[in-house]
């Protein structure tokens, strides 16, 4: 609801108080002087600070292979001349004993992890590490390891023969043996602290346990009353200290300390605090913009002090995301995460306590359809509607559910309809990014609103009217057409339509639609078309760039592999402009030439039988004599290779038939006709007739007994394929060989063989000797 745009109208620091008004000399010597002592003691602190970070620890690997800490002291390389070399050393920090001693052999394998551990073997099975309190100190001793052993320091491991480890105890160990103290809360303190909350980000372990310490009221009330002394004193370090420290507590990403530092009281000091980023050369008045410059709008009152707390604290706190962390480094991408949550959460509430109140939402859809609502008011509602949707995407499933269902009753699509066909620009625009949040959470409901608007009084159906609203976009960009085409597609995508035993939502609106919209829809598209449309063949016209647009048209239909598709183009003769547009072309190597050649491959290569049956049947004495390329060849191989495989096929057919019939058996063929057979095939076995008329003796015989029984096909056709097939050489050599299978089944199932053997009985199977 608000929009703020500051960066460049933002007031600089007020100047220096005149010399008139300022204090008596004394005064001004007393200030000194204690601004004196207090940088001497920020000046003594950081130096104990550094001495206590300078402490490293010590780790060894025990017999039970886990790791213990040796002690903690100081580390430093020299060399010893007792063992003839440089040696790492580490001496305790209270009494000086020496904790390690440890000499930097050549061919030692060293290890470098996370920048603050350096692990190797003083012998076998005996590990050893060192574990820094910072990445530049390891860096130092690490750079001395490498130059004794002549390798440069930006590698990790010195030797290849050390396998980089993946025991997370050492990292645990080194993170949690220390425990952390957090300095008190004083001026003098501020970069300690800052340093430590900017080195424990770097572990989760050690963030817990700042967070127990951070978590502390007391603690964020002192820190935040020196961020006021510090402006008083206008001491640029410890306010830049003070942004660093708030900066961490933010990125420690803990709800605990959100919920102390976004509270009312705090809140305005946390943006004081990152006000002063040491990047910038003067900070911004962000605090002044919030309080002074920012008004807030109550379209209806709001009368709940928790609800306008609420509101205030969610606005507060976007505004720090999205204005203070505005462009997050990989660094920093997950370490807000507990603050966005913090934002969606707050949403929520917003929404849900809205919700609950039962005139507030009313109301707003009150004035939004009453027309005497002056145009200012309905954008500001309208404003503010969107905002809440926006909001409401943040609740549960259940709860959506809900406010979803509350603001359908409410009449929230007959108001979107009005508001949809007025002339003012915002309010249009504002009303079609509420519908898109109604379609894209339930397209549902709004098709049932749809289907039932052709009842109303108004003379245009509200899907009609999104249809006439992108045609009608004055933009040059189309920004409108497009979010308006994206609804559309959303409401006729089938596959978010439910369909039940009772009620099918496809066929239901997909059928309104085609009876009601259709015609609408299509309408700019054939107006424009219109004077291009010649007879129904002449789908290619003279202009080449319409020859192209067709050939995309239909190669895109081809490429769906859609057989009805195919079919259609081959009843409709769609490749006769093509062949033709190819044969004008002649010998032009051009676009079109490319792309009709290109289609003629697809279809070569894919191997779409009907359509190279049809171009080779149709066209093939017309494409035979183009040679340059050797795609009409290929078709023209690709349909003889069909047609052998039908023609194999239709054997194949026919000798599974005649093995059914006439050696298996058929339930047509009575017992008298059977054993009729039997005693004729036993006559001629005593006196066989000759060998050229054995053939058409059993096969007239057979014919003749089961003309009316079967009905053979002696013709098949597949995909215009014609084949002639006959099955007398077939059945004749069954005949004279009863032990060979001409059964050649279509589908090899392994139980074939058993079942037919099993099933056929001996009594039927021809004898030609008794």
């Amino acid at each position: 609801m608000f929009s703020c745009n500051f960066s460049d109208q933002l007031p600089q620091r007020p100047p220096s108080l005149p010399s008139q008004l300022q204090l008596p000399l004394t005064m001004n010597s007393r200030e000194t002087r204690s601004r004196a002592e207090t940088r001497a003691r920020v000046k003594r602190a950081k130096v104990a600070m550094v001495d206590k970070q300078s402490l490293v620890k010590v780790f060894f690997l025990n017999d039970d292979q886990q790791w213990e800490i040796l002690g903690k002291g100081h580390v430093s390389t020299i060399y010893v001349e007792r063992l003839q070399g440089m040696c790492l050393l580490v001496r305790s920090e209270p009494n000086g004993l020496q904790i390690l001693e440890s000499k930097i052999n050549p061919d030692t394998p060293y290890q470098r992890r996370q920048g603050t551990l350096i692990v190797w073997s003083e012998a076998e099975n005996h590990g050893m590490a060192i574990s820094f309190p910072d990445a530049a100190s390891c860096h130092e001793i690490w750079k001395d390891i490498c130059q004794v052993q002549g390798k440069d320091p930006s590698i990790n491991i010195t030797h290849d023969t050390l396998v980089e480890s993946e025991d997370e105890t050492l990292d645990d160990m080194a993170e949690t043996d220390e425990v952390l103290e957090l300095p008190d809360c004083e001026l003098g303190n501020l970069d300690q602290i800052a340093h430590l909350i900017a080195s424990a980000l770097t572990s989760s372990l050690c963030k817990e346990k700042l967070v127990l310490l951070l978590a502390n009221e007391d603690f964020i009330k002192n820190l935040l009353q020196l961020f006021h002394t510090c402006e008083d004193l206008e001491d640029t370090e410890s306010l830049h200290d003070l942004h660093d420290i708030v900066k961490g507590m933010l990125f420690l990403n803990k709800a605990s300390l959100l919920e102390i530092l976004f509270s009312d009281k705090y809140i305005m000091d946390v943006v004081g605090c990152l006000e002063y980023d040491p990047a910038l050369a003067q900070p911004k008045r962000h605090r002044e913009f919030l309080t002074q410059k920012v008004k807030f709008k109550e379209v209806i009152p709001i009368i709940d002090h928790e609800l306008l707390r609420k509101i205030h604290q969610t606005y507060r706190v976007q505004y720090i995301h999205d204005i203070l962390f505005p462009i997050p480094s990989i660094f920093e991408e997950n370490f807000l995460s507990a603050l966005t949550t913090f934002i969606l959460l707050n949403k929520g509430e917003i929404v849900s306590m809205l919700q609950e109140d039962d005139k507030f939402l009313s109301t707003i859809f009150a004035q939004l359809r009453d027309k005497t609502t002056d145009d200012d008011t309905r954008r500001e509602l309208l404003f503010f509607f969107k905002e809440f949707c926006a909001f409401s995407q943040t609740l549960h499933s259940e709860n959506k559910d809900a406010l979803f269902k509350t603001v359908t009753e409410l009449g929230i699509l007959p108001a979107l309809k009005i508001l949809m066909s007025m002339n003012d620009l915002q309010i249009r625009s504002t009303a079609t990014d509420i519908f898109t949040y109604l379609v894209e959470y339930s397209p549902s409901t709004v098709r049932e609103f749809i289907i039932e608007d052709r009842h109303s009084e108004d003379s245009i159906l509200f899907i009609n009217l999104v249809i006439q609203q992108i045609f009608c976009d004055t933009d040059p960009e189309l920004a409108s057409a497009f979010h308006l085409m994206g609804i559309l597609r959303a409401l006729l995508d089938p596959n978010n339509m439910t369909t039940s035993s009772s009620h099918c939502e496809k066929s239901e609106f997909l059928h309104f639609f085609c009876k009601h919209c259709m015609h609408n829809f299509l309408a700019p598209l054939l107006s424009t078309t219109s004077e291009y449309i010649r007879d129904k063949d002449n789908i290619v016209g003279s202009d080449e760039n319409n020859n192209l647009c067709a050939l995309r048209f239909m190669r895109r239909m081809i490429g769906l592999r859609d057989e009805l598709l195919n079919r259609y183009i081959i009843k409709g003769n769609f490749f006769e402009p093509v062949v033709n547009a190819l044969l004008k072309n002649g010998t032009r190597y051009n676009m079109l030439n490319s792309a009709i050649v290109e289609l003629f491959d697809y279809i070569r290569m894919e191997n779409i039988k009907s359509l190279v049956a049809h171009i080779v049947e149709k066209f093939y004495a017309t494409l035979k004599s183009i040679e340059y390329v050797q795609t009409f060849k290929g078709l023209k191989v690709k349909y003889e290779q069909e047609k052998e495989r039908q023609n194999q096929v239709g054997k194949n057919l026919c000798s599974v038939l005649y093995s059914k019939v006439f050696c298996r058996g058929s339930s047509v063929i009575e017992e008298e006709e059977e054993m009729s057979i039997i005693e004729n095939i036993k006559e001629e076995a005593v006196n066989p007739p000759p060998e050229s008329d054995f053939e058409d003796y059993f096969e007239t015989k057979k014919t003749k007994e089961n003309e009316d029984k079967v009905d053979i096909p002696s013709k098949t056709s597949f995909d215009d394929f014609k084949f002639t097939s006959s099955h007398s050489a077939d059945a004749a050599d069954g005949a004279s060989n009863p032990n060979r299978r001409s059964v050649i089944c279509l589908v090899d199932y392994s139980d074939d063989e058993e079942e037919e053997e099993d099933e056929t009985p001996p009594s039927k199977r021809p004898h030609l000797s008794p």
